[in-house]
């Protein structure tokens, strides 16, 4: 079974695996860092669970759901 960055927990860490998708927004997703093989910690989850603020190449980014959904960790 696949993990979803959108199923971690606040705290918890992961490496991502794939991003999923295509056009646009993958291709935004790639320019921010968001890679294969890049360390993600889950920082906050907003309080109706969007959006997920995360920490990766030792910055912040916040992610929708929708986008969270579509980048495959372990």
């Amino acid at each position: 079974m696949e993990r979803k960055l959108k199923d971690l927990k606040p705290g918890e860490k992961a490496v991502i695996v794939k991003v999923k998708g295509g056009g646009a927004t993958t291709r935004r997703l790639m320019d921010m860092g968001v890679t294969k093989g890049a360390e993600v910690m889950i920082r906050k989850v907003a309080p109706l669970g969007d959006p997920i603020e995360v920490n990766i190449r030792g910055y912040e980014l916040s992610f929708r759901k929708e986008e969270a959904g579509n980048i495959i960790v372990e």
